[in-house]
């Protein structure tokens, strides 16, 4: 019979494994630190010496705010202990300043706000299950599940090398996730309005939130066999739940209300003027599309069918580009991508809302919601896949399948990111604490779930070792070659498509997990 897992805090091993991230992230303070370094040091400086009119409409600088106004009042917070650090960094006009006092506030300031992540996982390792406590530490699941998220590999990187505050982020979202997972709906929809309106990003996951909580919050009583009640439904706590979703948007966007602005502001929010994918282009989907489209044109001019001079000049030349336009297969608007989105989320909240299983139900079609937004979503960033990957690693710990699925996701996910850091300085920190990462995930996992079989199918396996072939390829090989200086976006285009195929595979996986999981349960019934 499942058990819930002893309470953390019984023990000093959270703490331990906590400050030993902390002191690591603090040995990257003088890395390589992208654009968005200095995008925050601008934000930094808007909200802290310009009216709050002024915020949304400031463009000095290209990197103009562009997160919700929660963030910017998030900003203002940290400017105001800036000030003692180095008040150069205030100043709009100083673009791309970034003086050592600079440096060290900024990268400690994410190291602080991540002690929201280091709660959030905390709360999370509380809410797993073991069948049995097991002596050995290493071999207990909250712990499995502790070192998977303090020590994420693609987190660690993008906040703490490249530079951003998803960590933070990520904290309100498992949060909520934990408090939903304790049946603490209240206030896991509080932090859930919390962390959308920190960042819209969120809005991915924002559907299996309002289906489950309608569901199963709003709705008091199943029948017999499982099905909803409909008089169960309690108007009382829609009105609740309204009320602090309500209150949170209302004090992040009310003063903009008040000003008038919320046009300006969504305007920001939502620039749909940006092309189908980023300039590297996620593994996703589209990225799939892309090079089909790619390799379709080249074989219809070769064929005599297509004239060079009559297709678009970026789909032949021009390489990974923001603005994509299709040569051969329709081109895809803003509404198609939503529409391809909005479908590949139905099975899922279909089966949360016909068997909620709970909190467990609701995380699984969370994770879906997530990735189907990642894979089918407009202009999206391949940072965005960690949307997926650390709220799967709740369910890894616990399912032997899932434990698989996320091997696949989280080792395909983390090298797709490699490119954000390009730096010869970085390439052996970025390749070792992959490996560290996923040699710990494979044993870790392969422990938990010994005696049970297999994770991973031999052909899986070996798609994942050919990441390694793909590695080798473009930072070895291809730098060797005459294409380096004529086809300098080849190495880009290989990681995303490649990476692309075991993303597609995860997400096919995960839907057949889930509408099995679905089958085995109704034949149970009968």
């Amino acid at each position: 019979v499942a058990v819930m897992a002893a309470p953390v805090e019984s023990s000093g091993w959270f703490p331990a494994l906590a400050i030993a991230v902390s002191l690591l992230k603090c040995l990257f303070i003088n890395a390589y630190h992208s654009t968005d370094f200095e995008v925050h040091r601008n934000w930094l400086a808007i909200t802290h010496s310009l009216p709050i009119s002024r915020w949304y409409y400031e463009n000095t600088s290209e990197w103009t705010l562009d997160y919700p106004p929660l963030f910017a009042w998030f900003e203002y917070g940290l400017s105001q202990a800036a000030v003692h650090f180095d008040r150069g960094m205030l100043v709009v006009e100083n673009l791309n300043y970034a003086s050592p006092a600079t440096i060290l506030f900024q990268r400690l300031s994410v190291v602080f706000a991540d002690l929201v992540f280091i709660y959030a996982v905390k709360e999370c390792c509380t809410t797993v299950r073991e069948e049995k406590a097991a002596k050995d530490l290493l071999r207990r699941p909250c712990f499995v599940l502790a070192v998977l998220l303090l020590w994420n590999f693609g987190l660690f990187i993008v906040d703490h090398i490249h530079f951003q505050y998803n960590g933070f982020l990520f904290g309100f979202l498992l949060l909520s996730v934990a408090r939903h997972l304790q049946a603490r709906h209240l206030e896991g929809a509080l932090w859930f309005s919390i962390v959308l309106n920190l960042k819209h990003i969120n809005l991915y996951v924002a559907p299996a939130y309002g289906i489950y909580l309608l569901r199963c919050f709003c709705f008091t009583q199943d029948n017999t066999d499982g099905s909803l009640r409909w008089r169960s439904f309690s108007p009382v706590r829609l009105v609740s739940l309204g009320a602090v979703v309500l209150s949170v948007t209302a004090a992040s966007f009310g003063p903009f209300v008040a000003m008038g602005q919320l046009p300006q502001v969504l305007s920001r929010l939502f620039p749909f003027k940006r092309g189908l994918c980023h300039a590297y282009w996620a593994p996703n989907f589209w990225a799939l599309y892309n090079v089909l489209d790619k390799a379709l044109s080249m074989l219809g001019v070769r064929l005599g069918l297509l004239d060079v001079a009559g297709l678009p000049k970026a789909s032949m030349t021009g390489g990974l580009v923001q603005e994509f336009q299709h040569a051969v297969l329709p081109s895809v608007s803003p509404p198609t991508a939503l529409l391809c989105t909005l479908l590949a989320m139905l099975p899922a909240l279909w089966c949360v809302w016909r068997r909620p299983c709970g909190g467990r139900g609701f995380l699984r079609c969370l994770v879906q919601c997530a990735l189907a937004s990642f894979m089918f979503s407009w202009h999206v960033h391949e940072k965005a896949v960690l949307l997926a990957v650390l709220p799967l690693s709740i369910l890894a710990v616990e399912s032997r399948r899932d434990a698989g699925i996320f091997l696949m996701l989280a080792t395909t996910g983390h090298y797709s990111l490699f490119p954000l850091l390009f730096t010869p300085a970085e390439f052996p920190i970025k390749v070792l604490l992959m490996l560290l990462f996923t040699i710990y995930s494979f044993s870790a996992l392969r422990n938990l779930f010994s005696g049970e079989g297999s994770l991973l199918h031999p052909l899986e396996a070996l798609y994942l070792l050919g990441l390694v072939a793909v590695e080798v390829l473009c930072e070895v090989v291809f730098p060797l070659s005459p294409w380096q200086q004529t086809l300098p976006f080849v190495p880009l285009l290989v990681t995303s498509v490649y990476c692309a195929l075991g993303v597609s595979y995860s997400f096919v996986r995960l839907y057949v997990s889930l509408l099995t999981q679905e089958v085995t349960e109704k034949t149970k019934r009968l």
